[in-house]
């Protein structure tokens, strides 16, 4: 989760999120050398007093400056057209997960077993406790088995909503009357904490979504309890 004075991206709990973050690393580095290359040239037309008859005219400069964008260009869409079919993409899901968003909470139904589906509400600040985070914590988590590609369908009840995770590289709008799909996998055990991401009302702010990722036994025994 996000901690105090953190500039950077969340810790990638996910293939997709690392990968999102690779290439992110990968454009930032592209924008530093540009960012470097031109201010250089600034400062040093700012300090050079000198001219050349031969720089009113450079065909080949201007076949440069011209084609070395493009290529920069290519670099920059190469993953990221990769990336955007990578996170498109369907794998044969072990599990569905369905979530309804409503105002101002979720509900979350397994589609794979009998009756398990319930609602999930933020915990109130009066109720909350030194192993809880304000605003981010629910009274009933999400249990996933990691290693294990998720299915998850999205819809709404009432307004737009979006059910985000960042950690997961997940974002998926929650639109009534339509059913959204999107897939990831939990590389590690933890917990995880997003947020909704759309504008939805009064209590926008307070509809958190949380995550339990457990081992394939631990989620088996899980099911088996409820």
């Amino acid at each position: 989760m996000t901690t105090w004075l953190n500039m950077s991206l969340q810790d990638g709990a996910s293939p997709i999120m690392e990968q999102l973050i690779f290439f992110h690393d990968h454009t930032l580095m592209i924008m530093l050398m540009i960012i470097t290359t031109v201010m250089y040239m600034m400062t040093t037309l700012l300090w050079n007093k000198h001219t050349s008859r031969f720089m009113l005219e450079g065909q080949l400069i201007e076949t440069t400056w011209t084609i070395a964008p493009a290529i920069i260009l290519v670099f920059i869409a190469m993953p990221s057209l990769r990336l955007l079919y990578l996170m498109d993409e369907i794998h044969n899901p072990t599990m569905t997960l369905k979530a309804v968003g409503h105002q101002w909470y979720w509900s979350y139904e397994y589609s794979d077993f009998t009756k398990l589906e319930f609602d999930s509400y933020m915990i109130p600040q009066e109720e909350n406790q030194a192993s809880t985070f304000r605003l981010l914590d629910t009274d009933n988590r999400i249990v996933l088995p990691m290693n294990s590609p998720i299915r998850l369908v999205v819809t709404a009840g009432d307004v737009l909503h979006s059910w985000t995770i960042p950690s997961l590289g997940v974002k998926t709008d929650a639109t009534p009357g339509r059913l959204n799909q999107v897939s990831f996998s939990i590389n590690h055990p933890g917990i995880l904490y997003g947020q909704c991401s759309e504008i939805c009302g009064a209590n926008h702010s307070f509809m958190p979504i949380t995550i339990e990722s457990v081992s394939a036994n631990h989620f088996i025994n899980w099911v088996s309890s409820l």
